[in-house]
């Protein structure tokens, strides 16, 4: 239960709050550039960082870490949030705590992008907001590509190398019983269900051998030696184990 263990020495368990009219109090002094009512406001508004640092815990190994840099992301709001805009301060600050994580965890992911992929991909992201805004939806990488000036396969690209590695044992969804998992959403394209009723049938056909026809297909096919070796091994001529190989193969092409 994160809110209530010691996050970078504070109690989570012990954060207080404030009431709206406390808040718009407190603020307007903070306005007024007092430095002890923006440490008490920062304070009193940790709780914000609280929820939003659980939506990326299991992205980050450090809860630590995680509270920190969305510490930096409140004091930003705090900063730069204006009261006269007609919006609650909690509206505003959880966007900039939340920018301020994926910035950290992008910069931070364990596979490494050059400075310039990264750079596209931050002013690809800042498009992609400037657009949603004005066009009041989800814009389209080729829209994307014209604001910043770039070709749709190096925006493409950029924000592609800055995705984090996702396990495959990754839970991606729970309804109360199994979990599903990365893994279960993925196929193997080489993998058919008609190959694999084939390899069945050849592994059926292949057991009704005797074990004397088994060991020359193993030997044969598994292991790719050549008949002369074969009938050193097992102590027959060459041309007995050229008989008994085709008449193995008779047998498994018509039980196939």
């Amino acid at each position: 239960m994160a809110n209530k263990v010691d996050l970078c020495g504070i109690d989570t368990g012990a954060l207080p709050m404030l009431s709206a009219g406390e808040s718009r109090q407190l603020f307007q002094a903070v306005k007024q550039g007092d430095m002890e009512a923006r440490e008490r406001f920062i304070f009193a508004n940790l709780r914000l960082v609280l929820s939003v640092i659980h939506r990326f815990a299991r992205r980050c190994d450090s809860m630590d870490d995680l509270f920190q840099v969305g510490c930096i992301g409140l004091m930003k709001a705090v900063d730069n949030f204006d009261s006269e805009v007609g919006v609650r301060f909690s509206t505003y600050a959880v966007p900039m705590i939340i920018g301020e994580i994926r910035r950290y965890l992008r910069d931070n992911n364990p596979i490494r992008v050059s400075r310039s992929i990264r750079d596209t991909a931050y002013k690809a992201l800042q498009a992609t907001e400037k657009l949603s805004f004005v066009n009041n939806r989800e814009p389209s990488v080729d829209e994307v590509a014209e604001e910043i000036n770039m070709t749709p396969q190096a925006v493409s690209a950029a924000l592609e190398a800055i995705q984090e590695p996702v396990s495959i044992y990754e839970p991606v969804f729970h309804d109360g019983t199994d979990a599903v998992f990365m893994l279960d959403q993925m196929g193997d394209e080489r993998i058919s269900s008609d190959s694999w009723l084939n390899n069945i049938a050849l592994d059926n056909a292949v057991n009704r051998l005797d074990e004397r026809e088994k060991s020359i297909i193993y030997l044969r096919y598994f292991q790719g030696r050549t008949q002369m070796e074969i009938a050193r091994e097992i102590g027959i001529s060459q041309a007995q184990v050229s008989r008994l190989e085709k008449g193995a193969l008779e047998r498994i092409k018509k039980q196939i």
